[in-house]
């Protein structure tokens, strides 16, 4: 895999990000809550949930493509907060809404360890030819 595909050197590996699991028609990443991706008030900074989020949709638009004719990356997203982290792990989850010939659209949920919904998030994804 290509390097930004495999997450080595990235804002991935930076933040802990990891594919954990991959369905039919769905995907799953992993984040430590942990202080590194905390704001000044000691809660997961908004910011590293969209990066999750984006991140796992990212991946998952990508497994959805011929990846030796395209490739996809983010045109647009956004998320609502919904409940505040402090520790353990993030689980995102995407499954596509919609999967075009120049777009795809993900719906991103994230929970905590305790399995609380914490982010819902959507991308939009732009299909680009090689």
């Amino acid at each position: 895999m290509e390097q930004g595909i495999s997450g080595l050197g990235t804002l991935m590996q930076t933040l802990g990000i990891e594919i954990v699991e991959i369905g039919d028609d769905y995907m799953k990443a992993t984040m430590p809550a942990s202080p590194a991706v905390h704001n000044p008030l000691g809660i997961v900074h908004g910011g590293a949930n969209v990066a999750l989020a984006e991140t796992v949709a990212s991946y998952a638009a990508n497994f959805a493509v011929d990846f030796e004719q395209y490739y996809c990356v983010g045109q647009e997203i956004n998320a609502n907060h919904l409940k505040a982290s402090r520790k353990g792990v993030l689980t995102a989850t995407t499954k596509p809404v919609h999967l075009g010939k120049r777009s795809s659209v993900w719906e991103i949920l994230i929970h905590n360890s305790a399995g609380e919904l914490c982010c819902i998030s959507r991308m939009t994804a732009a299909v680009v030819k090689r």
